[in-house]
């Protein structure tokens, strides 16, 4: 038995109670401080009270669900927590339980918490889980990137993304305003090693959307600042935040979509992703369908069902990753419908 009674009271034995201190010890030693999220510590300037409190709510789930995955790593245990989040922020809870399932992995010992919480309840929430990952690379030293767990080579460069969003929102002077790259980057092995700059500027441009406080001219006018080749990428992948996190009105979103101009098909490409992954972790709300209607010109089921059917079965030999197909045949349809 694991408890005794002590007058009609259970009382955990030692080992529960030394068991429960070092699972708080670990949380907290793991977890970041709230206070990181917060905008005005950042020096982010929302656009109004109302995005201010949406993107600081989403910073503070990202590290309740974190907190939760140090804490309680059990796969079963811990998606009973997540799933108690609210529907709109539970993706950002997920998305930070994978970071601190990675870190975990990195440590000493032969942990595959990733794996395990990907093969169980965590596969509905894959896209969110690999942003995840991404995150802890950012802040692991690049010996330990070995232990990473991104199986899928169609999805893994989603960890990228989550470096690039990482760096965009911790090291906003060198990667925003300085527009600092990565030289030679090292992750992942294999033929298609360039294509890293690339998977990390969208994950720059989906900072974006929470560096300019969810105001949608002044995004444009940040990605405008970059190199023009750049620019692609930067806008795919705001639009995926302006559809996912949300912070933005139907008529504000339709003006972004204008503004971008030559990469308006990017824009709608970022919002198809996004789309894909509420669809799939059943985590649809109103304002996504806002913004598949003002950025796709299609609700959020179509948006999702065109990312499925443009989806790649694998890699073709000698040509871009498949995850670039995927975007570039995904980008191409809103040309073939005069949406561009």
């Amino acid at each position: 038995m694991s408890s005794t009674v002590v007058r009609g009271r259970a009382r955990p034995q030692l080992g529960e109670t030394v068991t429960s201190a070092w699972r708080t010890l670990r949380r907290r030693i793991l977890t970041p401080d709230m206070s990181a999220t917060n905008l005005d510590v950042r020096g982010f300037k929302a656009k109004n009270p109302a995005a201010r409190e949406l993107l600081e709510t989403i910073g503070r789930t990202f590290l309740t669900g974190y907190s939760y995955a140090a804490e309680t790593p059990e796969p079963g245990p811990l998606s009973q927590r997540l799933d108690q989040i609210p529907t709109r922020f539970r993706g950002f809870a997920y998305e930070g339980a994978a970071m601190a399932l990675a870190v975990l992995d990195a440590l000493p010992g032969r942990s595959r918490h990733v794996a395990r919480f990907l093969t169980g309840p965590g596969d509905p929430h894959v896209y969110m889980a690999y942003v995840g990952v991404g995150w802890a690379m950012a802040r692991l030293p690049r010996f330990r990137w070995r232990t990473l767990t991104a199986p899928d080579p169609l999805l893994r460069w989603l960890a990228l993304d989550g470096y690039g969003f990482h760096q965009a929102y911790f090291a906003t002077d060198r990667y925003v305003y300085g527009q600092y790259r990565e030289p030679a980057f090292p992750w992942p092995p294999g033929p298609h090693g360039g294509y890293a700059d690339r998977a990390i500027d969208q994950g720059i441009g989906r900072a974006l959307w929470f560096v300019c406080g969810t105001d949608a001219e002044r995004v444009t006018e940040t990605i405008e600042g970059f190199a023009p080749e750049r620019r692609a990428d930067l806008y795919s992948g705001a639009g995926l935040a302006a559809t996912y996190a949300g912070g933005a009105d139907e008529e504000e979103l339709r003006a972004f979509w204008q503004r971008a101009g030559e990469h308006r098909t990017q824009v709608s490409q970022g919002s198809v992703f996004a789309a894909s992954a509420r669809v799939r972790a059943g985590l649809v709300v109103p304002h996504n369908e806002v913004a598949t209607r003002a950025l796709c010109g299609m609700s959020v089921a179509e948006a999702a069902d065109l990312a499925y059917l443009r989806r790649p079965t694998g890699e073709v030999p000698g040509g871009p990753p498949a995850y670039e197909v995927w975007r570039q045949a995904v980008a191409n349809e809103f040309v073939v419908i005069g949406r561009n």
